[in-house]
């Protein structure tokens, strides 16, 4: 008897009740009116100056955070690779121990931080510095951002440069290669792979922070995330809603198979 349909049916009605039917919901409402009629009008409300403006500042924020990410992240792993086990170990225990606690409370920790009397501005008071008036602004948005998805870029990243033959490396540096050069010939093509992994999960919900704009922002900056919440839960206007998801859903499925053909890509090149 296969038993692989018995043990697949628990996954399969998962998948089918928790993804595949609210996801027809949301198209079905995507593309009807409140009385049930058919329209376009969800969808191209993505074009009202509002929407795209906060479209346009979602790309914007969910970039430069990822980038952000990246540059933070290479050399925190190029430096776990040197630990040894124990070390490296502790390190990424650390890096993930935020992680256990609940989201919210960690952007109201950071929140205190970043306020114009909390802790970083008292710290720099103490040194003598002048305060650094942070608080809802963009730049608290991005530093949330990073704060929350810092730990999925590097151990993205470090389960591709921790699978590098160190000989590899050694190799290029007999050739006369210095550390610039490993790590842009040697180490930055061949950790690729775990690099596109964690720009998906790094840029894809970076765009949707609804909850870190509004905790670290102050309601002034509203991601696309922000408006979406604001028509599903403020102005019960689940059809608009549900028009505006259905394109940020495009556009992340767009993203991730243009991640995807690029992954596939280097993985077939060879170091160049």
């Amino acid at each position: 008897m296969n038993k692989r349909p018995l043990l697949s049916g628990p996954y399969l009605l998962w998948i089918l009740g928790f993804t595949v039917i609210p996801l027809l919901i949301i198209i079905k409402y995507a593309f009807t009116d409140r009385n049930g009629a058919f329209t376009l009008e969800n969808i191209l409300a993505m074009f009202e100056p509002v929407h795209l403006k906060a479209m346009i500042f979602s790309v914007e924020m969910a970039f430069v955070c990822t980038v952000v990410c990246i540059l933070l992240s290479y050399p925190l792993v190029l430096a776990l690779k040197r630990l040894g086990l124990g070390g490296r170990s502790f390190t990424i225990f650390i890096l993930i121990l935020p992680m256990w606690i609940n989201f919210i409370l960690r952007l109201l920790a950071l929140q205190m931080i970043l306020s114009n009397n909390g802790v970083l501005n008292l710290f720099l008071s103490f040194l003598g510095l002048p305060e650094w008036n942070v608080a809802n602004t963009r730049t608290a948005i991005m530093i949330g951002i990073v704060y929350d998805y810092l730990p999925y870029m590097v151990l993205a990243i470090y389960n591709s440069v921790d699978e590098i033959d160190s000989d590899i490396i050694e190799a290029a540096r007999d050739l006369g290669a210095n550390g610039i050069q490993v790590l842009l010939r040697v180490i930055l093509p061949l950790s690729v792979p775990g690099l596109l992994s964690g720009i998906v999960m790094v840029f894809v919900p970076s765009m949707t922070s609804f909850v870190t704009a509004n905790i670290l922002g102050g309601g002034k900056e509203q991601l696309i995330g922000n408006v979406i919440e604001e028509e599903f839960m403020t102005t019960m206007n689940w059809n608009l809603g549900s028009g505006l998801s259905v394109i940020l859903m495009v556009f992340v499925l767009i993203s991730m198979t243009f991640t995807a053909n690029n992954e596939t890509n280097e993985r077939e090149s060879r170091i160049w």
